[in-house]
């Protein structure tokens, strides 16, 4: 799927809010921006304290997001990335573009897991079970959640405990 978003200048930027802090359920975003940017991507260091960082857009670059799915399938070696956009505070428009890497329909299956080969006794399954589509979009960040549910890991209701 691929979303295109116009961003007009904006008479009253402290008024409003760009686009909440979320994860991307899919499986990768790849994100198009103009020199104007706004993505700001989640960073936490090795004590734990988390910071916003600005993705400052580079020309001809595109920014790859991995997402929740990714994370789930590589049994949490690749991470899923939350991140937002600020509002835009110059006096011209904003104009970005992503496309949404998602699977199909595996036959009959609309269950998810780590890939079998990731999986061994000394990197066990992260997750409980299979998981549906449903179930990941419901613990996505996306799906409407403040920005730092579950300590910032969106999967956290989806894991083995």
């Amino acid at each position: 799927m691929m979303a295109s978003h116009y961003y007009p200048v904006c008479p009253e930027p402290e008024r409003t809010m760009g686009i909440v802090p979320h994860t991307d359920p899919g499986v990768l975003t790849i994100l198009a921006q103009d020199d104007i940017g706004g993505l700001q991507v989640k960073h936490t260091d090795e004590d734990g304290a988390s910071y916003w960082v600005d993705a400052k857009p580079l020309p001809g670059a595109l920014v790859i997001n991995v997402g929740d799915l990714l994370q789930i399938m590589s049994n949490d070696k690749y991470k899923s990335v939350e991140h937002r956009v600020v509002m835009n505070l110059r006096e011209e428009p904003r104009v970005s573009s992503a496309i949404f890497y998602n699977p199909g329909r595996r036959g009959d299956s609309v269950f998810y897991g780590p890939l079998p080969e990731l999986i061994s006794s000394e990197n066990p399954p992260k997750l409980a079970a299979g998981v549906s589509t449903k179930e990941i979009m419901s613990s996505s960040c996306y799906s409407g959640g403040d920005g730092d549910v579950n300590g910032g890991d969106e999967l956290t209701p989806l894991r083995k405990h």
